[in-house]
Parts: C-alpha cells; structure tokens; sequence
C-alpha cells in the first residue's frame, strides 16, 4: 500500500482551502487508519466494510466519540469524491451514526451531602422541613421533582416506603433509610403542622403554607451548600437531579437492614 493516497491528497487539498488545519489533520489521520485496516487505498470501500470497521473499533473499546469522527472523515471523503465523480454512491452515509455517550456529571460526595445535612440542623419548622427534605432525598435516592410533588399521604413511615411518580409519570415504591424516616416524622410533629395554614395534600409546604415548587427546593439546597461550603452549583444540581440509584446513602442505613 502506498504511504500516500491520491485520492485522500486531492481531498485534504481542497479540505484546507476551506477547514482548520487541525481539522485537515484529523481527517489525514482517521482516513489513514481505515486504509490501514482495509489494507489498500480507501477510494473503493463498500458500506460492509465501513460497518465491519467500525464494530472492530468498537470492539477494541474506542469511544462512540472516536467512530463518529471516523465515520465523519469517511463521509466527507466519500462526498468529495462524488463530486468530482470518481464515485456515484457515498458508501458511508448508509452507515448509521454511532451513539456518543455523555460523560456523567461530576456529583457531591458522601462527605459534603453530610455537611448539607448537619448545616440543615435546627429547631424551626423549616428547619424540621429542611433535613427531612435533604434526608429524604439522600436516604431515598429521591430527585428534587420527586420529593416536592409527594402527597403526606404517599409517605409510610411504618413500613418506610415512599410512593412517588417518577419521570413519564410512572408510578414507583421506594424505600427510606432510618435516618430519613426518623427526619420526615420530626418534621410532621414539629414542623409541618406550624406551615400548615391552608390544609394542602402536598408532603413539603413552603413559609406561606402553600406547596414547596422545585425552585424553592432548590434555592433551600444552594442556603444550605454556601452554609456547608458547598459552592459549586453544577455539581450541586446535577447531584439533585441525578439517577436515584446514583444518589443512595450507602447500604449501612438500608431499611431492609433492620
């Protein structure tokens, strides 16, 4: 094979005249390693084998970030090379796109949701409101939607289940932690009968006895977090509306462990 391809020259050639450098040079280098795998000059490839490519580098473990930029170096090629008409078809853009996957946000850790809970320490009522908030949502993995659109009615604190719709409007059971049910019944003898001054359904009620929104919560969460010297925002709120399962107290509070 040799070291230089014509027809990836004449590409890049005419790609300069309109792209970054940066980006020429990726595509030299993504267009090279199909050639290196196919074993020959590209300009012949079929869809099979742009496939049949692809699933190797997803075998070999490269990200779905990398065969989409590869398989856009391939369409691009392709393209041109229909233009100038050495090729009637685009072989690669049969090729479905392949998924990119979304790093997961970086979240609190176990230590600083601890701090949020200790700077939610008090004897008000919304102090009461305030922990049994921030231990429901750690103790049931609860995100902030979750737990201010719950009824008082949805919460068993014998059994220690919560029953909260989720998102899509699907209906789930959870259990809480012992700590988090020991915060939610503090809260209802201390707390939450001195909020109560309309009789509303809702489980969390804001100052003026009306119901707790998801903007509430959240500015209650960011008071607590600069209290504790929990600055960062984006990983404050991205804890909070994170998978449940992502947000556990570990299993040493596990309801089912007595």
């Amino acid at each position: 094979m040799p070291t230089r391809d014509p027809e990836v020259e004449s590409f890049l050639a005419v790609s300069r005249a309109r792209l970054a450098p940066r980006t020429v040079e990726h595509y030299r280098r993504d267009l090279q390693d199909f050639a290196r795998w196919r074993g020959s000059a590209i300009g012949a490839a079929t869809t099979e084998e742009i496939e049949r490519y692809l699933a190797d580098l997803r075998a070999a473990g490269r990200t779905g970030s990398t065969l989409a930029r590869r398989l856009a170096a391939l369409r691009s090629f392709f393209r041109h090379q229909t233009l100038i008409g050495a090729r009637e078809d685009n072989p690669a853009a049969a090729v479905a796109s392949p998924r990119r996957t979304r790093p997961l946000p970086r979240t609190l850790s176990p230590g600083e949701v601890e701090r949020l809970i200790e700077a939610a320490a008090g004897t008000t009522p919304r102090a009461f409101r305030d922990a049994a908030l921030l231990e429901l949502l750690y103790g049931a993995g609860l995100r902030v939607s979750e737990a201010v659109g719950l009824e008082r009615a949805a919460v068993d604190l014998d059994e220690r289940l919560v029953r909260c719709l989720g998102k899509g409007g699907k209906e789930r059971v959870v259990p809480i932690g012992r700590r988090a049910a020991e915060a939610v019944r503090r809260y209802l003898a201390r707390g939450r009968p001195f909020l109560d001054r309309r009789r509303r359904p809702e489980l969390f009620l804001n100052s003026r006895g009306g119901p707790l929104t998801r903007a509430g919560a959240f500015l209650i969460l960011r008071t607590l977090a600069e209290r504790a010297g929990v600055t960062d925002k984006r990983r404050r709120e991205a804890y909070f509306d994170a998978h449940p399962h992502a947000r556990r107290r570990p299993s040493s509070d596990d309801p089912r462990a007595g």
